[in-house]
């Protein structure tokens, strides 16, 4: 089965095509250019380096969120484009659980975190052992403080390193960089891809566990920020 991923949350923009849990090939790219302006073009060359025709393709797969507004939009609806015309099946994936892919083999607790601004991340952790990936929180939206002290009780109850990901690696980490097991993921692993993308939905389509691409929907996890103003306005009346 070949599926095709996509992954736009934040600045980085990639696409991927995985073949029953093999990489055929990817593209990844982190400059200020808008995702509508990447995707289309990344997701052509990535189809002509693999030999292949979105005729070809079986699946479709994107992060859903939690993440920028515009660019889960962007995404998602670039999937349903894609889908339309053969109905295609889509699995929807978190960017956080995502991520923690790049440390699949490593045993080791990810702390996944995206900026999420205002002196918050979103977030979520997980425990990685023998190469299985257990979730130990559900995606959320906190402040950098609170984030931290959880961290700290991990870092102090458990032996395993405890490793930062994601583009709020940089504003987290110096909340944490003086506990003991607590380090920065390495650049090549840091951000989200759509390699970690496709091969988290890859369980997915082995199980039958897909959707139409209609249902399809962004998690944001909190509301955009014209709505919240908004919401602040009336609030006040």
């Amino acid at each position: 089965m070949k599926i095709l991923s996509m992954e736009c949350s934040a600045t980085p923009a990639s696409v991927a095509i995985i073949e029953d849990g093999k990489v055929l090939a990817h593209e990844f790219v982190n400059v200020k250019l808008t995702h509508s302006q990447t995707l289309m073009p990344m997701t052509e060359n990535v189809l002509n380096h693999a030999q292949l025709t979105i005729n070809d393709i079986d699946g479709l797969c994107i992060s859903n969120g939690p993440g920028s507004f515009t660019g889960v939009r962007i995404g998602i609806s670039a999937i349903k484009g894609l889908a339309a015309p053969k109905n295609l099946p889509c699995v929807a994936v978190s960017t956080l659980r995502a991520m923690a892919q790049n440390y699949c083999d490593v045993d080791c607790i990810v702390c996944a975190v995206m900026d999420a601004r205002c002196n918050q991340v979103y977030n979520a952790l997980f425990e990685i052992k023998n190469g299985e990936i257990n979730r130990l929180c559900d995606d959320r939206a906190l402040l950098c403080e609170e984030l931290a002290e959880e961290i700290k009780n991990l870092s102090q109850n458990h032996d395993k390193c405890v490793i930062i990901v994601g583009d709020g690696t940089d504003i987290f980490y110096p909340f944490v960089e003086t506990y003991k097991n607590v380090r920065k993921s390495t650049p090549q692993n840091r951000f989200q891809n759509a390699v970690g993308v496709g091969l988290v939905a890859f369980d997915s389509f082995q199980k039958g566990e897909t959707i139409e691409a209609s249902a399809l929907l962004p998690f944001y996890l909190r509301l955009p920020q014209a709505e919240r103003e908004l919401k602040a306005k009336e609030e006040k009346k």
